[in-house]
C-alpha cells in the first residue's frame, strides 16, 4: 500500500497569489484521487474475500482408522459360599461338648460336636449279647450237624454191605433186616439234613446279630458330628446340654448345631440378560471388581441355567471367584464386566459421525478440497466411543464428526480435525 500525502493549508494560500504554483497542485490532487481509489479497491475485494470465506461451514472431522473394539456387559451380583450346610444330628441326644464357635476355620473330618446318649450303652450291650448268644447257637448246631453226619455215614454203611450181600446170595438175610437197615439209613440221613438246616438258621441268626451290633456303633458314631468339608462356622445353633433331635425325626422340630460354609471360593450369580445370552460361554474370564474393599479378583464363568426366567427375562450365571486369603466374605456385591463382542484392527470413526435415517446409515465424508459427500456405511459392532465401519469407507478417510444438520453432497466447508475423546465429550455436552 502506498502512502499519499496531503499538502498543507500554506501552499493553497500560495497558490492563491501565483497561479503557476496552481497547476503542481492539480497535478498532486490527481494524484491523491488515483491513489485513494486503489486503496478503496483494494479494501473493497479484502472485505468481499472476509465475507465469502464467512459464509464456509467450520466443521469438526475425524479420520478413519483402525482400532481394537469391544463390546462389554457391567453387572452386578452378591457372593455366595461355594457350598453351605446346617450340620444336624443322627440321632436324639444331648449336646455334651461343642467344639467350635462363629468365625472358626475347620477341616474336613474334624469333630465339632459330641453328643450323649444315655440308652446307647445299653443298646451296644444287648447287640454285643445277642452276637454271643447267636455264635453260640451256630457252634451247638455244627456239633449236631457232625453227630448226624456220622450217624448218617455208619446207618448207610450198614445198609450197603446188607444190600451187597443179599445180592450176592438171595435169601441169606432176611428182607425184615433188609428194611430194618434202609429205614436207619433213610432216618439218619433225615436227621443230617435237619442238622444242615439248623445251622444254616443259626449263622443267619448270628449274621443279624451282627448287623445289628454294626447298626448300634454306626449310630454310636453319629454322636460326634464331624466337618463335611473344609470352612469356616457361620452360625452356632445350640450351646452345652442343649436337647437335639435326629435330624431324620421331624424338620419342625430338629434343631441344627451349626452352619458351616466353603468360603474359600465363592460363587457369583449374576443376572444376564436375554439379548446377551448367546454371548455367554463356560470358562472365560472375567474380572470381579469389589467397591467395598476396593480390589479386583479374577474369576472364570463355571456354569449357567440355560434357561431364561420369565419374570426378569435373564438366565443365571455362575462366575467362581477364589477366596484363598479370606479377603471376600459372603453377602458382599461385586461388578463384572463381560466382555460379549470383540473386534481386533477394526476399521472405525467416532459414534458421532455416523447419521442413521431409517434402516440405512451414512456418513458426510470430507475430500481434500473440503468438499461433502455423503456415503452409505454398513456398520459393525459399537463401542460406547467407536463405532466398526465394514464396507462403505476406507481407512484415512476424512469424516464430519457431531451435527449434520445443513450439510448435503457438494456442499463446501472447512474441516477441523479433533480427536475421538473430544467427540464423546461434545456428545456429552450435546455437542
Amino acid at each position: 500500500m502506498h502512502e499519499c500525502y496531503v499538502p498543507g493549508r500554506k501552499i493553497i494560500e500560495r497558490s492563491r497569489k501565483n497561479p503557476f504554483l496552481l497547476a503542481p497542485f492539480l497535478l498532486l490532487a490527481l494524484s491523491i484521487a488515483s491513489c485513494g481509489g486503489q486503496n478503496g479497491d483494494a479494501a473493497g475485494r479484502e472485505a468481499t474475500v472476509g465475507a465469502a470465506s464467512d459464509a464456509i461451514p467450520v466443521v469438526p472431522v475425524a479420520k478413519v482408522s483402525r482400532a481394537d473394539l469391544s463390546n462389554d456387559l457391567s453387572l452386578t451380583g452378591e457372593f455366595l459360599p461355594y457350598q453351605e450346610v446346617d450340620l444336624m444330628a443322627k440321632v436324639s441326644g444331648y449336646l455334651q461338648t461343642i467344639r467350635v464357635d462363629i468365625g472358626d476355620q475347620v477341616r474336613e473330618g474334624q469333630v465339632l460336636a459330641t453328643l450323649e446318649i444315655p440308652e446307647m450303652e445299653d443298646d451296644m450291650t444287648r447287640a454285643a449279647a445277642a452276637v454271643q448268644a447267636a455264635n453260640a447257637d451256630v457252634t451247638t448246631a455244627q456239633d449236631d450237624l457232625r453227630r448226624a453226619t456220622a450217624s448218617h455215614e455208619i446207618a448207610h454203611l450198614s445198609y450197603t454191605r446188607i444190600e451187597d450181600v443179599n445180592k450176592k446170595e438171595a435169601g441169606l438175610v432176611p428182607k425184615q433186616d433188609i428194611d430194618v437197615v434202609h429205614s436207619r439209613d433213610l432216618e439218619s440221613e433225615a436227621q443230617l439234613a435237619m442238622a444242615q438246616s439248623r445251622l444254616r438258621s443259626a449263622e443267619e441268626h448270628s449274621q443279624m446279630a451282627l448287623s445289628e451290633q454294626a447298626r448300634v456303633k454306626t449310630l454310636e458314631k453319629y454322636t460326634q458330628i464331624v466337618a463335611p468339608f473344609s470352612g469356616v462356622i457361620t452360625k452356632r445353633y445350640a450351646n452345652k446340654g442343649s436337647m437335639i433331635q435326629a435330624g431324620t425325626s421331624s424338620q419342625t422340630q430338629a434343631m441344627p448345631v451349626v452352619r458351616l460354609s466353603q468360603n474359600n471360593l465363592l460363587r457369583l450369580m449374576l443376572p444376564v440378560p436375554e439379548s446377551n445370552v448367546p454371548l455367554i460361554r463356560s470358562g472365560e474370564t472375567v474380572q470381579v471388581n469389589v467397591p467395598a474393599i476396593g480390589k479386583t479378583f479374577p474369576g472364570r464363568i463355571t456354569r449357567f441355567s440355560k434357561s431364561v426366567q420369565t419374570s426378569t427375562r435373564t438366565m443365571d450365571t455362575e462366575v467362581d471367584v477364589p477366596n484363598s486369603g479370606f479377603a471376600l466374605v459372603p453377602g458382599m456385591y461385586a461388578a463384572v464386566v463381560l466382555r460379549t463382542q470383540q473386534r481386533t484392527n477394526a476399521l472405525s470413526v467416532p459414534v458421532d459421525a455416523i447419521d442413521r435415517t431409517g434402516e440405512t446409515a451414512n456418513v458426510y465424508a470430507v475430500d481434500p478440497s473440503g468438499v461433502i459427500h455423503v456415503s452409505q456405511v454398513k456398520l459393525g459392532i459399537e463401542t460406547p466411543q467407536q463405532t466398526e465401519i465394514l464396507s462403505g469407507l476406507s481407512e484415512g478417510d476424512t469424516v464430519v464428526v457431531g451435527r449434520h444438520s445443513g450439510l448435503q453432497e457438494g456442499s463446501k466447508v472447512r474441516p477441523k480435525s479433533i480427536s475421538v475423546s473430544e467427540s464423546s465429550a461434545g456428545k456429552a455436552h450435546g455437542g
